[in-house]
This record gives structure tokens, sequence and C-alpha cells, in this order.
């Protein structure tokens, strides 16, 4: 584990290396959703079976009210269902997080080999809102939003890039349809979105898996 400090807060990284050669060119980080921690994506990183990549997995630098040892990028209103509207941009944390994880991409990418134009970011449920926030205002290879949604208006993208939504049809905590409006908000932007709705409810399942690893080895390859 390593960290990265802000003025204030502190961002904890978990990082799984390649497993078949010591100098990888390609990265991808992933953000946890709410409630959840680093490790709670990290399990899946020998499934992904990426031998090229190094991965990364940020660690939200809030705790959660409700879940011991889980983490949040920022909170909910009481009572929150993603049916009504909210300004999320007044959130506070919301704010030092955008700031944190952009800061900390600039560092990485300037303190490795790795470039952002080699970064792919991606993120489940909350991280995946983090992902579609944050990752349009960097030069990235692509991203990957799971079971997310749109918290505030999407920013521009700096350079166009493949971005890859997954979302379930029957999700109980985020409702499809606002994926599908984050994917129109992409593509008004002139982004390339490869949309899939896959019969399951809030979660990262085998085949969201398979889907996450194909995307990577194909951005990797220049198939994308």
């Amino acid at each position: 584990m390593c960290a990265f400090k802000g003025e204030s807060l502190t961002l904890k990284i978990l990082t799984y290396p390649p497993q078949q050669t010591s100098a990888a060119e390609w990265r991808l980080i992933a953000l946890h959703g709410w409630g959840a921690n680093s490790a709670d994506l990290l399990g899946l990183a020998p499934d992904l079976a990426l031998d090229d990549f190094v991965m990364a997995f940020p660690e939200a630098p809030f705790p959660h009210p409700q879940v011991p040892g889980g983490r949040m990028w920022y909170g909910f209103p009481a009572g929150y269902d993603f049916q009504q509207p909210w300004d999320f941009d007044q959130d506070s944390d919301l704010q030092a997080s955008r700031q944190m994880l952009r800061s900390w991409l600039l560092d990485l990418a300037a303190s490795s080999s790795i470039p952002l134009e080699h970064t792919i970011l991606a993120g489940f449920s909350q991280g995946g809102a983090m992902t579609l926030d944050v990752g349009l205002g960097l030069p990235l290879a692509g991203q990957v939003s799971l079971s997310g949604y749109l918290h505030s208006k999407m920013p521009g993208a700096v350079t166009p890039r493949p971005v890859m939504m997954v979302h379930g049809s029957f999700d109980p905590v985020v409702p499809v349809a606002t994926a599908y409006a984050a994917k129109a908000a992409l593509e008004q932007q002139g982004q390339v979105v490869s949309f899939h709705e896959l019969p399951m409810g809030h979660e990262v399942s085998p085949a969201v898996i398979s889907l996450l690893r194909q995307f990577c080895e194909d951005l990797r390859q220049g198939v994308r």
C-alpha cells in the first residue's frame, strides 16, 4: 500500500503488479463504490488477468457513516434514490475528492513511465461517477463506468477516448435509466460509447469482468 497526501486528506492506494512483465506500459485504475474500500476491487485483479498492466486501487478519503471500514468519495442526502436531481457540486467532500484524485493521477503520470495516454480509469457505482467526472478532464486512453451515473453536469473532454458503460437491467440501487442519461451526455460531446445492459443487479459479475478485460486488451493492442 502507498499513499498520496493532499493538503488535509490522504488517498491510500493498493497496487497489483503485472504478473508476466516487470515493465508494464499500461495502467488500469479502478475506483470503488460507496461504502466499499480499495480491497473490494483489488480482489478482481487476478480474474482480470491483465498481464501487461499494473493495476491501482485508490481508497476514497472519507469514512462511510454506516459501514465499518467502508469509505466514500462523498455523502448522499438522506433518502436519496437517484430519482430526483441533486446538485452534488455543492458537496465539499466531492470537491475535495475530485481535486485529490485529479492531483494524484497527474502526479502518478509524472513520476512513472506510464503516461495518462496509456491509463484506463474505471469505477463502480459512485466510483463510476467519479470516473466520468474526473477522467474527462485528463487525456486518458479510455474510461469505464460500471453501474455508474452522473453526479453533476458532465465536463467537457480534453481529448476523444473510448468509454465503456456496463449496467444491470435490474439494478435496485442505481436505475439503469441514469446510465442511459450519462451515455447520451457523452455522445453529445462526440465521445464513442460502448454500452452493455446486462440481466443483473448492482454488481460486478463474471460477464462484467470479461467485458472490462477485453476493453483493456483492445486498447493495449490498438484495436479501438
